[in-house]
């Protein structure tokens, strides 16, 4: 296995790891636990458990897991859907932190993008996430790659990066991607220029993934939406696509993309990962 980099501690002796735990522990649950319950598995005390949990999520683990019932999704396009062509007229998109801290993008040419990485060095690391162990790749420009290994595991998620960029030499490096990290986990604040992004893909595909950067944290979108906000109401399903293929996880927020029926859709790297974002980023945004 590689090594893991954990992600520090936000303030005040906050332990991020055991917060990602207790958010796999209510995720995987059956029932709702009560919070005497989650803090025991925490090897913490309810009161200090409670105060650690609030102050990262926003919200109690009680109310969380209100977030994580399957109807959320539907909730979410009903309440809190914006279309894209609206979203920068009523100042939606300077609500989403996550959108201010990553708005500074670069996109790799399509010429660039024909060569499959030949000439690129790419760096690379593993980290801890609210989400799961996470694969971070990056060149001297920004993060180009984000990747989940809990559902589909760590070999799958290094192969699926890897082979988007076939002739790219990678290098493991964490630290070079380590404080691009922290600010995209929320880990501490950071300027724009600590956490850029260099999108690596098809003019198609980047002119979608610009679309979902536009997107708000803690609102939806469809694909529907996705097509006409980038002038191609009828390629519903080639946005699909690219969605998909979308190698940025999390900060280009695919994510934040559903169904028109309030179904989820589908999630490169698994369902269970998409619903705890959007219960993650919809508690926060009640908060």
């Amino acid at each position: 296995m590689n090594q893991t980099t954990q992600i520090p501690a936000l303030d005040d002796g906050y332990h991020y790891k055991v917060m990602r735990r207790a958010i796999d522990v209510l995720d995987q649950a059956e029932d709702q636990l009560s919070l005497d319950q989650v803090a025991a598995q925490m090897g913490m005390s309810s009161a200090h458990f409670q105060r650690l949990f609030s102050r990262w999520v926003g919200v109690s683990p009680k109310r969380y897991q209100q977030y994580l019932k399957l109807g959320q999704a539907k909730e979410m396009l009903r309440d809190r859907a914006t279309t894209l062509e609206a979203a920068h007229e009523v100042g939606l998109s300077g609500t989403g932190r996550l959108h201010d801290l990553f708005l500074r993008w670069e996109a790799m040419s399509p010429g660039e993008f024909a060569r499959q990485g030949e000439g690129l060095t790419i760096y690379w690391g593993w980290f801890d996430s609210p989400f799961g162990l996470a694969l971070v790749m990056g060149t001297e420009k920004g993060i180009c790659g984000l990747a989940f290994a809990a559902e589909m595991g760590e070999e799958a998620a290094m192969q699926d990066l890897t082979r988007r960029w076939p002739k790219a030499v990678f290098v493991e490096d964490p630290m070079m991607l380590r404080p691009w990290v922290l600010t995209a986990f929320g880990a501490q604040d950071g300027a724009l220029d600590k956490a850029p992004l260099f999108l690596i893909g098809a003019p198609f595909q980047i002119k979608v993934w610009e679309a979902l950067l536009q997107v708000p944290s803690g609102y939806v979108t469809t694909y529907s939406d996705i097509a006409a906000s980038i002038g191609n109401p009828k390629a519903v399903r080639a946005v699909g696509t690219a969605v998909g293929r979308n190698p940025v996880s999390w900060l280009i927020p695919c994510h934040r993309a559903l169904r028109k029926s309030g179904a989820l859709g589908g999630y490169h790297w698994g369902l269970p990962v998409k619903r705890v974002m959007l219960a993650f980023e919809a508690a926060r945004a009640e908060a």
